[in-house]
């Protein structure tokens, strides 16, 4: 599949709305606000710094250079005394610029820091929507290239278009105090200046733009391809990949030519213009020299300022396309900080509760084994609900995209205790059921009650905290076995850690590698096989110790010799317990209390196994071998 062609990615990277963007990043670098205002002052100091220098020049020549000509011993002291002065305002204008670029390091890195750390937080609050409509690399990207074309701007572009511009503005004072005729041979060349740098500014512009937005497809592209490098040798799909990536580096490789093109040709373009400026500036001034009498201090200093203004304008021309860029890319990441985070209306909480000596439950900060649903009752008390994992659909309508309904109306219940199993075909519904038990979406119709309460109403994070999930893609972080169970509890002992993952018969291979519990694990648990991953994520469930699991297809990685190990302890983990599976193995769903057979959205059979292989229904067929699943 080849990326969109460069004339298509024309003015992708442009930003939208410049003023609102500038805006929110001053928001952010309000924190430092005191230092930014030290650092507009060195600026200035800075550059009238360079400017006073500058203008020492003319009562050098005027009064000392001049009339020391065809001196035998001219008196050097005054002399000497201005060479001095001259040193000490470029010492300070050195000292000022060194100042305000370590503070705008500090400045840059704070605000990135801050930007950073809202993006992430916010990211934990978006719906899992968000994250099936776009890229790993795409979000990966905001926090790489965005971030890093932002920190340019903030570091570098940002102090130094303020102080081109104090420069600028300075020296233009400067020669009109000087010669205002000459001034005028600088502003006509100023119009030359700003016309070719606005013929040259756009193109390198729109390569640019566009040499970012490829740049994250191609980092998208390359991180795609070491996740399914195992996928990609399987199917000797190389020599495929080779061709989309050289596709993509093409046009990275054509946005980046003709963005440092451009770029490149800018300087030596304005270098040339500004030795062209500066000759013609010297050989009119030596006319008025000798024609009005003006004199040769005047001259040399305007000489000098005339350098001194062509080279910030054209600083300030290359820094344009990097603040395009970086307030491009800041857009992008205040766009997905403007994300709606998940909706949580709910105000039901999950809570430790015990009985007291009447019997009734009441709510204790300590871990009692017993949970209750705290339901406030609008005057300022609450009521409590035990906590037992009866779960129902009530005529439950949802589909992930408007139009398209994946579930129709569906109603069962689990009573407390119970196994519930789910069969059918892939993309029958199976795991949107599981999917909307923890809200990770919300329904479009009917109810979802859990111990009687519409799951709406219970805040999300007691609601998942009752729920534990085992599912088929594992996923493992990077850090130690030990920590990875207890990802499902944090406050679990390392005693309870080892219990489950006795309990997931997990322990005896835990115990042979390398450094057992202890065993670092990297990259996704590659170190590991398949099944040991799985069963880890079925010891990070039990360790949690919730009253309702979900297991999707939590033992298809698990050889059949395993999964009979296995078998076992998960009964003993499903003991007591409102579980729904999710299962390709039919063996798997033998003893659950009801089957149901989902197919397009719709349950056509249930019963338990006994029932629906005498009903000789789907699920007979399916069992029998008459028809496979798929």
């Amino acid at each position: 599949m080849r990326g969109p062609k460069i004339n298509q990615m024309h003015h992708a990277f442009k930003p939208k709305n410049t003023a609102k963007t500038i805006k929110r990043i001053l928001e952010y670098m309000r924190p430092n606000r005191l230092q930014l205002i030290l650092v507009m002052v060195l600026v200035i100091i800075s550059s009238l710094a360079s400017i006073a220098g500058t203008y020492f020049l003319k009562p050098l020549f005027n009064k000392w250079i001049v009339p020391f000509i065809g001196q035998q011993n001219p008196d050097l002291s005054e002399f000497l005394k201005v060479i001095g002065i001259m040193a000490v305002i470029y010492t300070i204008g050195a000292a000022a610029t060194y100042g305000y670029n370590r503070l705008m390091l500090n400045v840059s890195t704070g605000t990135l820091y801050r930007i950073r750390t809202d993006m992430f937080r916010h990211m934990q609050t978006l719906p899992l929507k968000y994250f099936d409509a776009h890229t790993h690399g795409e979000l990966m990207s905001r926090y790489t290239n965005d971030t890093d074309t932002l920190r340019n701007m903030l570091s570098q572009s940002f102090v130094n278009l303020f102080s081109s511009g104090i420069t600028v503005v300075g020296v233009f004072i400067a020669m009109l105090i000087l010669s205002p005729v000459l001034t005028v041979v600088v502003i006509a060349m100023l119009f030359l200046m700003i016309f070719v740098i606005k013929k040259l500014g756009s193109k390198s512009g729109r390569f640019f733009r566009e040499q970012q937005l490829a740049i994250g497809k191609v980092n998208g592209y390359i991180e795609e391809m070491i996740e399914g490098q195992k996928v990609v040798k399987v199917f000797n799909h190389e020599h495929k990949s080779k061709e989309e990536f050289d596709s993509l580096n093409e046009q990275l490789f054509e946005a980046s030519k003709g963005a440092h093109s451009f770029s490149g040709m800018l300087r030596p373009i304005m270098g040339n213009l500004s030795y062209m400026h500066y000759s013609i500036t010297a050989i009119i001034g030596a006319v008025l020299a000798i024609t009005t009498g003006f004199d040769l201090g005047s001259l040399a200093s305007f000489l000098q300022y005339t350098r001194s203004f062509s080279q910030p304008v054209t600083m300030m021309s290359e820094q344009f396309n990097t603040i395009l860029m970086a307030l491009a890319g800041a857009e992008r990441i205040f766009d997905l900080l403007d994300e709606e985070p998940e909706t949580d209306d709910g105000d039901v909480t999950l809570v430790n509760a015990e009985f007291d000596s009447s019997g009734n439950l009441k709510e204790t900060n300590s871990r009692t084994g017993i949970w209750a649903w705290k339901i406030p009752d609008g005057n300022g008390g609450a009521t409590y609900t035990r906590l037992k994992g009866d779960i129902r659909f009530l005529n439950v309508v949802f589909g992930y995209e408007e139009g398209k309904t994946v579930l129709k109306g569906i109603s069962l219940y689990a009573k407390p205790g119970q196994k519930i199993a789910f069969v059918g075909s892939t993309g029958a519904g199976k795991t949107t059921v599981t999917n909307l038990i923890n809200r990770f979406y919300d329904i479009s119709e009917g109810e979802i009650l859990y111990d009687g309460i519409n799951i709406k109403n219970i805040k999300k994070a007691d609601l998942r905290r009752s729920l534990s999930m085992v599912l088929q893609d594992t996923h493992l972080f990077s850090g130690t076995v030990m920590e990875n169970i207890r990802y499902g509890r944090l406050d679990a002992t390392d005693e309870e850690v080892i219990q489950a993952a006795k309990l997931a018969n997990a322990d005896s291979f835990i115990r042979h590698l390398p450094d057992g519990y202890n065993t670092m694990i990297t990259a996704d648990g590659m170190n590991l096989s398949q099944g040991q991953r799985q069963l880890l994520a079925i010891a990070r469930a039990a360790v949690a110790d919730p009253p309702v699991l979900i297991l999707d297809e939590a033992t298809s990685s698990i050889d059949t010799r395993t999964e009979m190990l296995i078998q076992k302890g998960m009964d003993q983990l499903m003991e007591g317990r409102t579980v729904f599976v999710i299962a390709h193995r039919l063996s798997t769903v033998r003893n659950a209390n009801a089957i149901m057979v989902i197919e397009n959205g719709e349950i056509i059979e249930r019963g338990d196994h006994e029932d629906l292989l005498e009903q000789r229904g789907k699920y007979y067929q399916l069992y029998t071998g008459m028809f496979e699943l798929s």
